[in-house]
């Protein structure tokens, strides 16, 4: 996952406050990241906000003077980008102290002030998307043919210019920047009920452990041996969100409100034209997407058939999911999953390779879990001066080397777009960014498969590449046609109830999970699981872990292939960063997502993995 801070609702960022589990006996000072290459200490961190504040004064200055020539333009658009630039840098500091330590006060009060500069530059910022809309079109043009320095501008302007239907006037423009501090109450929300406060069941499972089912505990033991105990797990965990369906309810009614009032205060039809007219994707990317999913919705019931056999479970429950297909007890240390992801990188090239090692031994990670740490995994790659940085909680299983390889792509990625763009181009966006650790793992699963020693091994990895496939790609797919449903009966002006927005989900999950087939069965109560997804609190974002994974999937397989100019495709689209429109890049890069094309190819390669898995079995005589 790769995390980046908006200027645009800076104030709604939240962490994830969950707390790692037991530091490792194995941690060294190398295997935990160097903040110190951003600040050497939290003076130089406010000496450096009070310079962004100084900044920030004379930003003020250009209001007024965009128009007066092309070099005036361009020093205050150098100057907001430097102030942008200072900005990413301060946040990724702030933002990984707490992530590395959650229980610091400090780090969580930094983190505040941070938010609330991000808030100050938002509104600092307000003014020159209306002033640049009155310079128009003509003039900019005129201005970028007399000023050559000004190009490296021309997207971010050409964006702006583009918003003209959707942009106020300076007094709308600075009214709306002001609520920013009011956006995500929704989420603030639903974070605090799901994370801290929620009354957490106990039970007792069939060895004996008695368990509190929190969120981390519920991700652990849904995939326990025992299908009884993964029931009970299931059972008692969405019952304690069933108890605060009501509750749950208006929390996520409120964040699509919100939603719905900003497309309407910026005048699209809908919340979901507004989500994708921020980065000019067509509307046919969702509408392929989801035909595509529910037009193979068959080879989804087919894994799970396969599933349901290897499990040796009749009939499967969807209590069934989440245990793995094959039982992996070969362990993995920091060293060898590092390694693994150098060599499953070589046909990438020696530059990709070496720039990866760079980092490895540049301390741009912390590795292990321990007490208080935030939970999961993520990269930030926005101090665009200094490096990406990786968190993991690497626990010595295939799934950590897996998700090693994934966050390090997310790296390379920002790493190669900072080296290639200057900083107003090197963002790139959330619907290109999860292609290159997509990459990373089908190059990973390739190199895990060649050295892989007899059946049972090979089917290890298979049976991660397939539910990856599945979770990455139907799961997301399915969140998304939820949310389209949901935001559009909001965006109508129909209230939506706990109750409500289950038995919309449930009519969707059974869909997909093929009940009215006899795939699996799935208790009533579980249609409650939209309350325990928080992406559905960022307007149309999942939707784009599935167009991103066919896309880096298609990448892949042209890579592995050695088709004649794969890789330079590839490594360009990453270079590319944020300077052009990202469905553009991606397009050019020869995959085009609002064609059927990338999803069947995806499908494809899932019916192909479990050609694979069924001849091992049927070797077997199973």
């Amino acid at each position: 996952m790769a995390r980046r801070p908006s200027l645009r609702r800076c104030a709604a960022l939240v962490l994830a406050l969950l707390a790692g589990s037991g530091a490792s006996a194995q941690e060294t000072e190398a295997d935990r990241w160097n903040l110190a290459d951003l600040y050497p200490s939290a003076a130089a961190w406010d000496a450096d906000a009070g310079t962004l504040d100084r900044q920030l004064a004379d930003f003020a200055r250009c209001k007024g003077q965009l128009g007066t020539g092309a070099s005036r333009l361009r020093q205050c658009l150098d100057l907001q980008a430097d102030i942008a630039k200072r900005y990413g840098r301060l946040y990724v500091y702030a933002s990984e102290q707490l992530a590395g330590d959650t229980g610091v006060a400090a780090s969580l009060a930094l983190v505040q002030k941070a938010d609330v500069i991000g808030a100050k530059i938002g509104e600092a910022f307000a003014f020159v998307g209306p002033e640049v809309l009155r310079v128009g079109k003509t003039r900019v043009e005129r201005f970028l043919k007399q000023d050559p320095k000004l190009a490296i501008h021309r997207y971010p302007l050409d964006r702006i210019l583009r918003a003209a239907p959707h942009t106020l006037d300076d007094a709308g423009e600075k009214l709306v920047a002001q609520f920013a501090l009011m956006n995500g109450a929704g989420q603030g929300s639903y974070q605090i009920l799901a994370n801290a406060d929620l009354p957490w069941p106990t039970i007792r499972l069939s060895t004996g452990e008695s368990v509190r089912l929190d969120a981390s505990a519920y991700t652990k033991y849904r995939a326990a041996p025992d299908a009884d105990d993964r029931k009970r797990v299931m059972d008692a965990f969405f019952g304690a969100f069933k108890a605060y369906e009501r509750t749950m309810g208006v929390t996520l009614y409120s964040q699509l409100k919100e939603d719905a009032v900003y497309a309407k205060v910026r005048r699209y039809p809908d919340s979901l034209a507004r989500a994708l007219d921020v980065d000019r994707l067509p509307v046919g990317i969702m509408e392929a997407l989801i035909a595509e999913s529910n037009r193979s919705l068959p080879t989804l019931h087919r894994y799970f058939r396969l599933r349901a056999k290897m499990l040796g479970v009749a009939p499967m429950r969807y209590s069934d999911i989440y245990p793995p297909l094959v039982k992996g007890e070969k362990p993995f240390s920091l060293a060898t999953a590092k390694q693994l992801t150098l060599e499953a990188s070589v046909p990438l090239g020696t530059a990709y390779v070496e720039a990866m090692r760079k980092g490895f031994d540049g301390r741009w990670m912390d590795a292990y879990p321990r007490p208080n740490k935030q939970s999961g995994a993520h990269m930030a790659g926005y101090a665009y001066d200094v490096h990406p940085y990786v968190l993991m909680n690497f626990n010595g299983d295939y799934e950590s080397v897996s998700t090693l390889a994934h966050e390090w792509g997310h790296a390379m990625h920002s790493h190669l777009a900072n080296r290639k763009q200057p900083f107003v181009t090197a963002d790139y966006a959330t619907f290109i960014a999860e292609i290159a650790s997509t990459v990373n793992e089908e190059l990973l699963l390739d190199r895990m498969l060649a050295a892989a020693q007899g059946d049972d091994e090979r089917l290890l990895y298979l049976g991660s590449a397939l539910e990856n496939l599945r979770g990455t790609f139907f799961r997301q797919a399915m969140f998304a046609e939820f949310e389209r449903a949901i935001h559009a009966r909001v965006d109508a002006g129909e209230p939506m109830t706990g109750e409500q927005f289950t038995r919309t989900y449930c009519d969707i999950l059974n869909r997909y999970h093929g009940t009215a087939q006899g795939v699996m069965s799935i208790e009533p109560s579980y249609c409650v699981e939209w309350a325990y997804i928080p992406h559905f609190y960022r307007a149309f974002y999942v939707y784009q872990y599935a167009t991103s994974i066919s896309a880096g999937s298609l990448f892949a397989r042209r890579i592995a292939a050695r088709e004649p100019g794969a890789v330079e495709r590839y490594l360009g689209l990453l270079e590319a960063g944020g300077s052009d429109y990202p469905y553009e890049l991606v397009k050019r890069a020869g995959v085009d997502l609002a064609t059927p094309a990338p999803y069947q190819a995806l499908v494809a390669r899932m019916n192909s993995i479990m050609d694979e898995i069924e001849g091992i079995l049927k070797r077997r005589g199973k």
